[in-house]
């Protein structure tokens, strides 16, 4: 039992903790409590990341036109391309900053839609809508929602929404929590990657988090709010009543090396995210 438990962890990155390695060796059909996998963790001294906290990274001191929050904290979403919500984080290179803009559908919690750049203009957040209209052709009754950020607000960013008839959605001034979702994606990459790495050059950054995305978080991480499936395992089962299992077949990692782990020190930390992922 004990190497059904090392597996599990190991091939999350040293990223998972008790409930997501039990989750894990229930599918192999072993019985065992969750109590009992904490403990038989701990004897090895099994123990996942600890999770870092976030900086806003957004300006929203300017004097644009911020629309109304219609979500309203309410994350519970019972079909894809309903609600999408996005959010822009900072990774740390050798070379300086770069900057991840994502977009979340808020049903599975797959990342549908990402960009970096070396800047955080309206030119960073763009693509990443681009990209998620066009993997996802949604229909009508889209939402997107967002914190009242300059390039969320900009004009162009406004246009394209409108253009492709998405309803606009943002932030109250100062609360975290109405961004939860997206927020607490961007804690879980920054504990399963991007604390854990040393990056030379913001190519090696962007190589990295392109890999974790589409073939860790994506395929692979399962998710609490989701009863322990993964995003593309819900989008399976719910497009699907007959879904294909999730394959088992590990990607090679190139970031798996945990002798890479950075020795960095935290950066700009303030309150950590509400929603877990």
């Amino acid at each position: 039992m004990i190497q059904k438990i090392k597996k599990s962890f190991y091939n999350s990155g040293k990223t998972y903790g008790s409930p997501r390695v039990h989750n894990d060796v229930l599918e192999e059909i072993y019985v065992i409590s969750q109590k009992t996998v904490a403990r038989m963790m701990q004897e090895p001294g099994l123990r996942a990341t600890l999770q870092e906290k976030f900086r806003t990274t957004t300006d929203s001191n300017h004097s644009l036109y911020v629309y109304p929050n219609l979500l309203n904290q309410d994350f519970t979403v019972s079909q894809p391309d309903r609600v999408w919500v996005t959010d822009i984080t900072y990774i740390w290179t050798l070379e300086g900053w770069i900057y991840l803009a994502t977009i979340m559908d808020l049903f599975s919690r797959k990342i549908i839609g990402w960009n970096m750049a070396s800047h955080m203009t309206k030119e960073l957040v763009l693509p990443a809508l681009d990209r998620a209209f066009i993997s996802r052709s949604p229909g009508p009754h889209l939402l997107h929602h967002s914190d009242r950020g300059s390039q969320y607000c900009s004009k162009d960013y406004i246009h394209q929404l409108k253009a492709y008839d998405i309803q606009i959605s943002m932030s109250r001034t100062g609360n975290p929590y109405d961004n939860a979702c997206i927020e607490s994606f961007h804690a879980t990459i920054k504990k399963d990657l991007i604390y854990r790495l040393r990056f030379q050059t913001r190519s090696e950054a962007m190589q990295a988090i392109n890999y974790y995305i589409s073939h860790r978080y994506n395929e692979h991480r399962k998710h609490s709010t989701l009863a322990y499936d993964t995003p593309n395992q819900l989008e399976r089962k719910y497009h699907s009543p007959n879904p294909e299992p999730v394959s088992s077949k590990n990607h090679e990692d190139p970031w798996k090396d945990t002798s890479r782990v950075s020795t960095y020190p935290s950066r700009g930390r303030t309150k950590r995210s509400a929603v877990g992922s």
